[in-house]
């Protein structure tokens, strides 16, 4: 979000926006689909089902990276389109879904220790 804030307020140029923020795509797609299948081996559905959309997202987004380009985010066509703005909002609802996330681990972590 402040790599994409940054390069909104042209305080970066775009290339160094997208290479900082491309090598950061497999990453978060190889972490989130590990997660998505140990929940699914764990017997855990409802976090299961909630995370298998996210995860689903990001695996096409990766797939359908057109050729040609230098990845998720491109620097040619980041300003066409309203590109940027869509990263913006697309970063701002996975923050809000990662913190969701992360209090729902805590508690499940939380039950888990006192039913111990």
């Amino acid at each position: 979000i402040i790599t994409l804030s940054d390069l909104e307020c042209d305080y970066i140029n775009a290339r160094s926006c997208c290479s900082k923020l491309n090598k950061w795509v497999v990453p978060e797609v190889i972490g989130h689909a590990v997660v998505t299948v140990l929940m699914l081996i764990s017997l855990h559905w409802f976090i299961f089902l909630l995370n298998l959309p996210v995860a689903t997202w990001n695996i096409y987004r990766y797939i359908m990276v057109p050729c040609g380009n230098m990845g998720v985010f491109d620097p040619t066509e980041i300003h066409n389109r309203g590109q940027l703005k869509s990263h913006m909002k697309e970063a701002m609802i996975k923050l809000g879904f990662h913190l969701l996330c992360f209090f729902m681990y805590l508690y499940s972590m939380i039950l888990a220790l006192i039913n111990d």
